[in-house]
């Protein structure tokens, strides 16, 4: 989450900006190959103060030239070529210009950025508010009539998303409209005071992480605060004269099984965050030898393991299989209706949640942000897991679910990732494979990765900001997670697993995604598409993605048995084990390697394009019955 408030915080002066040049392999141009995120070198940005005084002081634009020049200082000195890469830094150079009021500059940042998009809609809207703003600014600027800007700007836009195609941007729209209805300066504020203060306040500096950051936000306080209620109001409009939706392809494309299939029970792992056992009774994998008594019954090391595993954020054995509440006793409620308002929201849904979700956040204070994010990252984890495995099962009578939680950390910051919990977490892949494996399982659900920017994230977020001790460590640590997860997987070549690509819109292989950038046999990754089959904007790709299924607004179980939509590659991938499933129960001799055969083969390209295959359970189960 990215109006100006009218006090401003003690001026904040920058002190110096530090910068590590690790340098990889020169391309002979002159600049240095990139290959891997890591290939990047670490900048660090000292500051006296707070970050959150530094976003509303005047001293900001000294700032942010001194972090533009570093990211111009990447175009010239590296050879980048991962487009995500680019436009992030593109959007940092855009952004600071604009602030100087150098908006023909910004303009062409922007273009540049947009060029290199992949997704048709995310081209066709990236930059309308932009455009929009700076044309009514330039009229009303020559008019002499401030007045005319917010009705120019308005207009401006109005005419700009006209022209668009409702059934390729109606997506980006509607989330464009929601975040608009909820962004505010407290809210922004709030986030800073959260996230980077706390790490400004150990050690003293930012990291260009948190830098780009500031930035956006400052963006966003100057260009987007002042005509969100235009954005909102020209984007609604824009929804109402357009409310057709897509065709859904899935259901035409669906097969239930029945007990008249005659298959067999297939073991099914939801290797999750955790998962609602009582949502899911009559299809619950169950271990015959242990009982409910708080003691390892049959010795195998777990308690209570009667419908499963479970691991804790520290990566120690628990027989707890949902999330558990912790110090949100009491808040689990509220929090799931934070949850569905918020997706009602950038799903354009009128609903109580909703504007009950509006109302509250418009009234938050920036010392009650904390809270708040906190609460909506818990709501996330505790709902993931079971709402995976209803997609995960669905119209499979003969599906058995096996529950594994792994457990990330909500809290703001995350707490710090050591070498002891890296090499337990490493431990916990290995022991949760060897239970599949003596479970029977035929197929797991992971959606969940790590991430090298991520574990790097975590230990910026705890005060690590020396860029060449950060950067070793995260490889360090990323790499005792790589290798055990990696081993753990190809340790069990009669398991087919599937993985989500992840919501980050990038290259999951230059990005180093795990486990989405494996290589393996028994292992598919899959990206998003939505009810037409059309890329969602926030999927991520790579080579290694195989096929794409259903990840947007997937109806399915959240803890206690209630319904709603969530969408994510983490809602895909879980479509794809459910085929996997069906397969394997119509035919358990099949191998994951002939299942992933079915899978791709069934598959059917997006409008001919050959490298975008959409799942079809109905053609892969016929290719099936033809063997």
């Amino acid at each position: 989450m990215q109006s100006r408030t009218c006090s401003l915080a003690p001026a904040i002066f920058l002190i110096a900006c530090g910068i590590c040049l690790a340098a990889p392999e020169s391309t002979g141009k002159g600049k240095i190959r990139v290959e891997t995120l890591d290939d990047l070198p670490r900048m660090t940005y000292a500051i006296e103060g707070s970050a959150s005084g530094l976003l509303q002081s005047d001293a900001f634009s000294a700032f942010a030239a001194r972090v533009r020049k570093d990211q111009q200082r990447l175009l010239d000195d590296y050879d980048i070529q991962d487009p995500t890469t680019l436009q992030t830094v593109y959007s940092t150079l855009g952004r600071i210009d604009f602030l100087a009021g150098d908006y023909d500059s910004a303009l062409a940042w922007s273009e540049r950025g947009r060029a290199l998009e992949d997704k048709e809609a995310n081209r066709l809207t990236a930059g309308l508010t932009l455009r929009a703003w700076v044309q009514a600014r330039r009229v009303a600027d020559e008019t002499g009539n401030p007045a005319a800007f917010g009705p120019g700007f308005a207009d401006e836009l109005g005419g700009l998303l006209g022209d668009l195609p409702w059934d390729v941007v109606r997506d980006n729209v509607k989330g464009t409209k929601g975040y608009a209805e909820y962004i505010s300066g407290n809210l922004l504020l709030g986030i800073v005071q959260t996230e980077i203060d706390p790490v400004v306040e150990k050690t003293g500096q930012l990291t260009e992480e948190m830098a780009r950051r500031l930035v956006d936000m400052r963006y966003t306080l100057e260009m987007f605060l002042p005509v969100r209620e235009e954005v909102a109001a020209v984007y609604g409009h824009y929804i109402s004269q357009n409310r057709v939706e897509k065709e859904d392809i899935w259901g035409p494309r669906a097969i239930t099984l029945t007990q008249e299939d005659g298959a067999v029970p297939v073991t099914v792992a939801i290797w999750d965050s955790g998962v609602d056992s009582e949502v899911f009774r009559g299809h619950l994998w169950i271990n015959e030898s242990e009982r409910f008594d708080g003691a390892d019954t049959d010795g195998n090391g777990f308690v209570d393991d009667v419908h499963g595993i479970g691991f804790d954020v520290n990566g120690f054995r628990t027989p707890e299989l949902l999330h558990p509440e912790g110090d949100m006793a009491g808040r689990v409620e509220s929090t799931m209706e934070y949850m569905k308002g918020f997706m009602d929201l950038i799903a354009s849904i009128d609903s109580p949640e909703a504007s009950t979700l509006k109302t509250y956040v418009g009234n938050l204070a920036p010392d009650q942000v904390h809270n708040f994010l906190e609460a909506l990252n818990f709501g996330a984890l505790y709902a993931h897991g079971t709402h995976v495995a209803g997609i995960a099962i669905e119209g499979n009578p003969y599906a058995r679910v096996l529950i594994s939680r792994y457990t990330f950390d909500y809290h703001e910051p995350r707490r710090l990732l050591t070498r002891e919990i890296a090499e337990r977490h490493a431990r916990s892949f290995q022991d949760a494979v060897d239970y599949f494996r003596a479970a029977g399982v035929r197929t797991a659900n992971m959606s969940w990765g790590w991430t090298l920017k991520e574990v790097e994230g975590v230990l910026e977020s705890n005060g690590v900001t020396d860029p060449e001790e950060r950067a070793a460590l995260t490889r360090e640590l990323f790499g005792i997670l790589r290798k055990g997860l990696h081993d753990a997987l190809a340790s069990a070549p009669e398991i087919l697993f599937v993985a989500a690509a992840g919501n980050d819109d990038n290259d999951v292989n230059f990005d180093e995604m795990i486990p989405a950038s494996f290589e393996l046999p028994n292992l598919m990754v899959v990206a998003a598409v939505d009810q037409a089959g059309d890329p969602t904007n926030f999927t991520s790709g790579g080579r290694n993605v195989v096929v794409y299924a259903n990840g947007f607004e997937v109806d399915s179980y959240v803890p206690g048995g209630e319904r709603m939509a969530f969408s994510g590659t983490s809602m895909a991938s879980p479509n794809v084990v459910n085929l996997a499933a069906k397969l394997f129960a119509l035919d358990p001799e099949l191998t994951p390697v002939e299942v992933k055969e079915l899978i791709i083969n069934g598959a059917t390209p997006r409008g001919g394009e050959e490298d975008m295959l959409l799942i079809h359970p109905r053609r892969s189960a016929d290719l099936l019955h033809q063997l």
